[in-house]
This record gives C-alpha cells, structure tokens and sequence, in this order.
C-alpha cells in the first residue's frame, strides 16, 4: 500500500510541474510509444503465445496492429482535438463576448487492464490518457503473467515512473490501487469487477469510463435473407479469434428456423475450413487463459451434451477447448442468460415472421456491447440498429467496427460507460472548463442592484426583449 500510494504521490508532484500540459511534448511521447512497440512487437506476440496460445499472426492482427493504428490516429488529430475552443458568449455577458473552452487533463489516472488483450487493452487506453495530458498508473492482469512482465519491463524502459507505472499482482494490488485517489479510471472487465470499481471510485468521487462485456453477452441474429454462407464464414472467423475470449464476441445467435439447418451446415462447414478437422491439435487455434475457465466452459458444454451438433471435445492439458455448436437453445434457457467469454455457441431458433419478438426479448436484457444483424434488408437493419440499446456493432459484418478511425468504442449499462479510441478517448481523458474572458469597458449596470422601482421596471423589460 505505501509503495502505491508514494508512486501515485510522485506522478501528482510531476503532473504539476505542467510538464505533460504541453501538446508538442505529448505528441513526442506518443511517438516514442508507437516506435517502441514496432521495436518490441516479436517479444509481445511471444508473451501472447505463452499466455493465450495466440499464434503471431493473430497477434499482431488483434493486438499490435491495432494499438498502431491507435497511436497513428491520435497523433495526427491531437493538435486540432487539444485546441481551445472559442465561442460568443451571447448578449447576456455582454461586453464579455469571448468565451474558451479549454481541453484540460484529469491528472493521475488509473488504468486496469484484462488478460484477453493484454496488449492492446493496455496500451489503447494509455494513449488517450497521454493524449490527454494526464500521467498513468497501470494494472495489468495477473492471468496474463507473461503479457503482465514483457509490459513491465516495456514501459520501465520508455517513460519514467513519475510519469507512466506498471503495477502486477492480483485482486488484492488492484483494491489498494483503487484505494488511492485518483483523477480518472478506466477499467476494462466484467460487471461483477465493473461495480466494485464504481463503489471504490465513489468514495473519493473520482470518474470512471467502464468497458465491459455485457451481463447477458451479445446477440447475433441471421434472418431467413442473409446470405448464410457469408455468415457463417464470419462467425466462425470471430468464434476462433482468442477461442471466443473477447468481449464484443457473439455468445449465441439467432437463427430464423426456416434456414437453421442449411445455417448450422455452412457454420460446421466454415469450422472445419478455417481450423481444420481437429481444432484441438492445431498449433493455431488459442486456448483458455486457466485451468478453471476451461473446467467452466467443459461443465456448461457437459450441460448440454445432448444438443451438441458440433465439436463438444477439449484437452484440459493444453486448455483448448474446440468450437462447439448448441442447437437447439431456447432464448430462456440460462446458457445464454450470461456472458461465455469462451468458444462455446449456442444457437437460439425462432420465426422470422416473429423477429420484432425476438428483438424485443434482447432489448429486454442487459444492453449487451456489441450487436451484429445479418439480413438482405438493410431498411430493417438500420431501423433495428437505431431502436436496440448497444455499445456497437455491425450490419452483415463481425467486429470491424473496432477498427474504424474516428468513431467510438462504448458500451451502455452492463457493458460500460463512457468512451475511447482516437478523439473519443482523448475527449474521455479531458474536462472541457469553459471560461469567459470578461471587459472592463462598457459594462452595464443590468445585472446590479437596485431591482426595484422604475429602474428595475426597465431592466425588466430589457431583459425581456433579450430573451424575445
């Protein structure tokens, strides 16, 4: 606890040197990061190998090109994005008829980091912090040992401690970080972690941006239209990527009955081409991040052994678990009444005429963070997109939205709140403090005392006629 504390103590005494206020210097720091992990991308996709079984392709596909992508952005835009903005006060301050909105960094912040994307839901969301201007104490997962030492020794080599901090350890380091007070939190995680966050951040009324998976976990749902193929396929990419352990991933899909079949044999089909016959055996295929998730997701698979119509077979010595298809599910049934976090899919059948009921049982749920509709009937799509409550999500597509410059990544309720990539994430790691340039020449007596008598009968009434 003390040694927390004293580090969070220093960033405060080198956040107020107003060293990181400069927007030259932090676009320069930002460069030293995006040069650092180009440096260092081999020794990440290593700790990615040895954590989650990621092979290099896929590591730098969902982890290191992405924070590239992420730091590139905000480079480019940060000038403009930092910016005060000027605007007219109004003929109510008048003379005063100059107005800034200053973008001002929070101070200290909190970063906390999960194990499925060690790298890129750490160093994601510390860009925006620097973006902002702010210092950075990091906790990264104690699941993802390795990913947790490679970063240590990453940011102890690029930034000073007053200035950016790893801390590891388990439960019990991140509750004293929590203890301490910080300016701003971002924590990336569940919903049960996600409230025991926002109750620690409370007692010093600190804010808090939340990324979390969504209590009930994120629908897809393929109308009897889609092109079932071109679904199929993309699911089963999206499933396979960190074995299902991401949280926009799809926990269950609706089918429309009238092509659940033919659905079911392109979604086998695209398994198969995509992992091979023996997903367990291929070197390429990640697996669970511990011993106990792996038991949790062949427990709930045992559950439901008599519905299992593809895959359903694991080896607890690699902790690969194969992707497996459970057909047919109810959308009452308790599988898909949480988040799976793992590769197991289970596929919930209803009428197409009857998808306004189905649409309308998901929005009863926790708002989940990502939704994906596939359908021939984009008019249908884009209403159904505007009336859902989600973080985000696609149309005929899979999990791309992530990598859209310029837009945000949010969630709403149980999967989150607030928001980051690019301007959005600078914006999250800002307060705008709006300040009004006052005149000291022809200043008006309107506002003043007395407001009684004739006098006040006439600011009454030019007080009116301004708000005319």
């Amino acid at each position: 606890m003390d040694d927390i504390k004293a580090i969070v103590e220093r960033q405060r005494e080198f956040f107020h040197t107003g060293a990181t206020l400069d927007v030259k210097w932090r676009i320069a720091q930002l460069k030293r990061l995006r040069a650092a992990v180009k440096a260092h991308a081999g020794e990440m996709q290593e700790a990615l190998a040895k954590d989650l079984g990621r092979s290099a392709v896929e590591a730098y596909l969902c982890d290191v090109l992405p924070i590239v992508f992420e730091i590139d952005e905000t480079i480019r835009g940060l000038r403009r994005w930092a910016r005060p903005e000027c605007h007219y006060s109004g003929l109510a301050c008048f003379p005063s008829m100059v107005t800034k909105v200053y973008k001002m960094p929070y101070g200290v912040t909190l970063i906390i980091s999960p194990f499925n994307f060690p790298m890129l839901l750490t160093l994601g969301v510390l860009t925006a912090s620097l973006a902002g201007g702010n210092t950075a104490v990091i906790k990264a997962s104690s699941k993802s040992s390795a990913s947790t030492a490679m970063l240590k020794r990453f940011i102890a080599d690029l930034f000073p401690p007053e200035y950016v901090t790893l801390v590891d350890g388990g439960h019990d380091v991140a509750d004293e970080c929590l203890a301490q007070r910080f300016d701003k939190i971002f924590y990336t995680g569940s919903p049960a972690v996600g409230k025991h966050v926002l109750a620690e951040a409370a007692k010093h009324l600190t804010p808090v941006a939340l990324e979390l998976g969504g209590e009930t976990g994120n629908w897809c749902v393929v109308r009897k239209d889609a092109d079932l193929k071109d679904a199929a396929r993309k699911i089963a990419f999206f499933k396979l990527c960190n074995a299902g352990q991401i949280c926009i991933n799809i926990n269950q899909v609706a089918v429309a009955e009238e092509v659940a079949e033919p659905f079911l044999k392109e979604l086998e089909a695209a398994f198969t081409q995509q992992i091979g016959e023996k997903p367990v055996e291929n070197n390429d295929y990640p697996w669970l991040i511990t011993e106990s998730a792996y038991d949790k997701c062949a427990a709930l698979a045992e559950d439901y052994r008599d519905r299992i119509v593809y895959g359903g077979v694991g080896d607890r010595n690699t902790r690969r678990y194969a992707p497996t298809i459970i057909y047919p599910v109810s959308a009452d049934e308790p599988i898909v009444q949480h988040e799976l976090f793992n590769p197991l899919l289970p596929i919930v059948p209803y009428k197409d005429a009857e998808v306004e009921q189905m649409m309308d049982t998901i929005a009863r749920r926790e708002h989940p963070l990502a939704m994906y509709l596939f359908t021939r009937d984009l008019r249908w799509a884009k209403r159904t997109m505007q009336r859902q409550q989600y973080g985000g999500g696609c149309i005929n597509e899979v999990c791309v939205h992530l990598m859209v410059k310029g837009v945000p990544f949010n969630g709403t309720g149980h999967s989150g709140m607030g928001a980051y990539h690019g301007e959005w994430g600078f914006r999250e790691f800002t307060h705008p403090s709006t300040v009004l340039i006052g005149s000291n020449r022809f200043n008006l007596s309107l506002r003043e005392h007395p407001y009684s008598g004739k006098v006040g009968e006439r600011k009454l009434k030019i007080l009116k006629l301004i708000s005319n």
